[in-house]
């Protein structure tokens, strides 16, 4: 019994954490190279909200969490990624003022849209729903690890390779032309990569706030604003907080468990007002 509780559940939960947490906190430090904003992260595009939408609908008509929820999660996050690109069409996706307004304006929609759904359902699927938006980590398994690890090590791969560029694009657009860098196509990428990620992710677990909001800005404060080591820091720092986060989601209530979102929140809130006021 001990070898399948420690092998079979717990085993695939931690690695599970561990992946989520770093691409979660990976998208973060994405976004805010790229809007140049500390208060980025990847819920700023309204991904979230689209997956949370695409996830209730495959709640209400039956389907069992893998594949038919992810699926319609991850579909969602699509549309919605699909739905700021329109927005942001043309040359107005390099301005951050654009995509910040368009990621904010699509999360007001995606929360009324959710909260229209969920007071429609009246049974039993209203806690499952409402455990899968505060993030649940409890499904996993190996083979759902597997699929995961296979679609974002491709992405981490490429946000590392793109590490240099992005320190150049920090230093802002003419610079960053001058030595060399399509800022357009650079942008595009990495913005379609971390959606993507992202959008995996969720589509897995729910939602997760305030890892990619309070772990990049962490590691910057601790280890400077160069990216070439900032990326793997995020991918190790991002890991071991939500793996920690779930370990006290587990152990923290008498009976059964609560949901890592609210450890997230709980811890990550502060940590940022304390971030944020040592910043300044």
């Amino acid at each position: 019994m001990h070898h399948t509780i420690i092998w079979q559940i717990r085993f695939p939960r931690v690695l599970l954490a561990i992946l989520v947490g770093a691409s979660l906190s990976l998208g973060g430090l994405v976004f805010q190279a790229l809007l140049r904003n500390p208060l980025a992260e990847p819920y700023i595009l309204g991904i979230s909200g689209g997956s949370a939408i695409g996830a209730i609908i495959g709640i209400m008509m039956g389907f069992a969490r893998f594949p038919g929820v992810s699926f319609t999660a991850f579909l969602g996050s699509l549309a919605t990624l699909g739905l700021i690109l329109v927005m942001t069409s043309g040359q107005t996706i390099l301005k951050k003022e654009s995509l910040l307004l368009s990621g904010v304006m699509v999360n007001a929609f995606c929360s009324a849209v959710i909260l229209f759904l969920l007071s429609m359902v009246q049974d039993s699927r209203l806690h499952n729903i409402l455990f899968w938006m505060m993030g649940d980590l409890s499904t996993g398994d190996m083979n759902q690890v597997g699929i995961l690890f296979a679609l974002l090590l491709p992405c981490l791969v490429l946000i590392f390779w793109l590490s240099h560029s992005m320190n150049l694009l920090l230093m802002g657009k003419e610079l960053a032309q001058t030595m060399g860098v399509n800022i357009k196509m650079v942008t595009l990428t990495l913005l379609v990569t971390v959606s993507f990620m992202v959008s995996a992710t969720v589509s897995y677990c729910g939602l997760l706030g305030f890892i990619g909001l309070v772990m990049p800005h962490l590691l910057r404060l601790l280890l400077g604003s160069d990216h070439r080591v900032l990326v793997p820091a995020c991918i190790m720092g991002g890991g071991a907080f939500l793996a920690v986060c779930d370990l006290l989601a587990r152990t923290l209530p008498r009976h059964g468990e609560m949901p890592p979102g609210v450890i997230t929140a709980l811890i990550g809130a502060p940590l940022f007002i304390y971030l944020l006021k040592r910043s300044r």
